[in-house]
């Protein structure tokens, strides 16, 4: 421990081995201090938290301590982009500095992988697709043959939103594992073999609780043999764990039955006659039960949902449909581990209909999501401290948990209760940059209330003068797509009016990924989103120098699951709002703050329409646990820093 945290120290040094691979090194004295606790935990076996500000390098702190512990090391992030950039660019260097032979795998969930079998299915079912899809699976049909991994992402001419992609990937449900004829070369295997053998797996946190819960081969694989676990963006495991610690059934489950039901039909069971339409009858009542609810999308309780006309009857026509099919299959099943596959798979899909429906459970909320074609029946369990807590409660692993955004102001209590982590250390660091001398707050005097039917009009009055003074370089950061789309249509009159060469983007007219890389090239573009760009979103340099919040990020507690666990909480006699609301609204408001300054170098200033920061009295804990801004309400002094910018 004492050579380690020797070793560490002068790793990170101003002549240690990292400053040989960064132009103009910096020490931080900070990620020196947090990668020396990482290393204490990893030694020791501890569950450690660890926030650390934007500029820490948290990245690098834990690499350090992981690499020199010599164990299994997984390492599980939020997003697709820290992945690349922790196997392409990270890792590497860290590897390289220390002149470890570590070997590095990559694991994604299984429909990032191409398979063999379904591929082979939807060769000789593509008469019946579109165009479009015909060409795409000629696409992908030659890449398999030449395809080492068979990743998807190697596909990027085809759109991730294509329905090509279900019919050529898996599921657990659709595998037909070691009884598949192309189980040898299958990719998904391979890559889980490589993941096996690798001191260091790199997943994400989907992958990561699916696999957990469902006991699937992967990471439960993994697990046993890891001697370190570490998440990165860890902020986001309480809301991704609740997804797969819950059960859920789709109707767009149902219609992949159907899609492969055609494939298994014109592969092995032409000869039976009542097959096809059987088939036919089971896609008409699957889109009837989506008709039973309202065209737009939506969250709706259980009880909301079971009111509805035709809800009952449609579900009962949907169960009957694949009650019909089953007695069929197993008619039929022994002529190929194909079909008795499918037979498994469509009885399990129907008995989580049906036990959706009678689960009674006081611990869980049922509830519905309607999406534009689909309908996803939702259970979901209103705590998972304890099931997240049994799983990790092994002596043998050292479990890492860190982000920008952990913290209401120093304290980790609100994270720790929704994960059962009240054993956990914690460490909180700020960032190094000079908040006060680079960056601004500013708040209004005076704004409507935040559900005033006029807010978003005095909103964009109130930030229009500050956008001319900062030649656009903007992000409006909205809580809810109806305000972006009404601030967009606001902004956009006026910006046409003076005619200014400020393009707006906003969230939906093209990926992520387009819109950041347009907004970056033009320079002085602005660009409009919701909650998905609060996250996770880098844009350094003079492109950026004004970021707009419109509201303070309280879910809407109409929102089921939210409103199911505010009643628990308030049941037991404690106070909801403070306990639960305030800190999921402060861990969001410290994301979107944290898009403004991501190097030393930047400058720029915060904008928080809602005054509530200032005027309640929870306001205080809000700003509190934002940086250290220099802060302001006089519009001139915005103005004049800007210009100066």
């Amino acid at each position: 421990m004492i050579m380690n945290e020797l070793f560490i120290k002068q790793f990170f040094s101003e002549k240690g081995q990292l400053s040989n691979s960064i132009d103009d090194y910096r020490v931080r004295q900070e990620q020196v201090d947090i990668s020396v606790l990482i290393d204490e935990a990893i030694t020791h076996k501890k569950k450690l938290i660890v926030e650390a500000g934007t500029g820490i390098g948290k990245t690098f702190a834990y690499l350090v301590p992981a690499f020199l512990s010599g164990g299994k090391i997984i390492i599980s992030t939020a997003t697709k982009n820290l992945q690349d950039q922790l196997f392409t660019k990270d890792i590497p260097m860290i590897r390289d500095a220390l002149k470890v032979p570590v070997t590095l795998a990559m694991l994604k969930g299984r429909s990032n992988y191409l398979c063999h079998l379904r591929l082979e299915n939807a060769m000789i079912e593509g008469a019946f697709m579109t165009k479009e899809d015909v060409t795409y699976l000629h696409l992908v049909n030659q890449h398999a043959k030449h395809s080492e991994d068979g990743d998807r992402a190697e596909l990027d001419t085809i759109p991730e939103s294509s329905s090509i992609w279900p019919q050529v990937t898996s599921t657990k449900e659709n595998c037909l594992g070691q009884d598949c004829s192309f189980y040898k070369e299958c990719f998904v295997m391979n890559a889980r073999k490589k993941a096996l053998t690798a001191d260091v797996t790199i997943v994400n946190h989907h992958l990561f609780f699916a696999d957990l819960n469902m006991k699937e081969e992967g990471i439960s694989e993994l697990l046993p043999k890891a001697t370190t676990v570490i998440f990165d963006e860890a902020h986001q495991i309480p809301d991704i764990a609740s997804i797969f610690f819950g059960k859920n059934i789709s109707t767009g489950q149902i219609s992949e039955i159907v899609q492969d039901g055609y494939q298994i039909y014109l592969k092995h069971m032409k000869d039976v006659s009542d097959f096809e339409p059987i088939l036919n009858d089971l896609e008409k009542a699957n889109k009837d039960f989506r008709l039973v609810f309202p065209r737009e999308s939506n969250r709706y309780p259980y009880q909301k949902i079971a009111s509805f006309n035709r809800f009952e009857s449609n579900y009962q026509e949907l169960s009957e449909k694949l009650k019909k099919i089953i007695e069929l299959l197993a008619l039929h099943k022994d002529r190929d581990t194909e079909i008795e596959k499918y037979f498994d798979r469509t009885n399990e899909i129907l008995s989580s209909f049906a036990a959706w429906l009678g689960d009674k459970d006081n611990n869980s909320i049922k509830w519905v999501e309607v999406y534009s074609q689909s309908v996803q029946l939702n259970n979901t369990p209103l705590s998972i401290a304890d099931m997240f807590a049994k799983h990790i409660n092994n002596e043998s692993t050292s479990w890492i948990f860190t982000s920008a955004t952990l913290a209401v102001k120093t304290n980790f209590d609100h994270f720790k209760n929704q994960l059962g982590l009240m054993d956990a250390d914690s460490v909180s660091k700020e960032s190094p940059f000079n908040y006060a001398e680079k960056a601004l707050l500013f708040v209004p005097k005076t704004m409507p209330e935040a559900n005033h039917e006029n807010f978003n009009f005095a909103v964009v009055n109130q930030i229009y003068p500050f956008i001319k003074a900062s030649k656009g370089r903007a992000f409006i950061l909205c809580t809810t797509l109806k305000s972006m789309r009404e601030i967009f249509t606001l902004l956009q009159d006026k910006i046409e009016t003076d005619q200014l060469d400020y393009p707006i983007y906003l969230q939906g007219d093209g990926s992520r990924n387009h819109l950041l890389n347009k907004f970056r090239e033009h320079g002085h573009a602005i660009l409009i989103g919701s909650l998905s760009f609060w996250e996770g979103v880098d844009v350094k340099g003079d492109a950026l120098s004004l970021v707009v919040i419109d509201k303070l990020p309280f879910f809407s507690p109409e929102d089921p699951v939210l409103a199911a666990r505010i009643d628990k909480i308030n049941q037991s006699g404690k106070n909801a709002f403070m306990e639960y609301q305030l800190p999921n609204a402060v861990i969001t408001l410290k994301q979107g703050a944290g898009r403004l300054i991501r190097d030393e170098f930047d400058k720029g200033v915060l904008v928080i329409c809602d005054t509530r920061v200032i005027d309640k009295a929870y306001g205080k804990r809000m700003w509190q646990s934002l940086p250290p801004f220099a802060r302001t309400r006089d519009d001139l002094e915005v103005i004049q820093f800007l210009e100066k910018i």
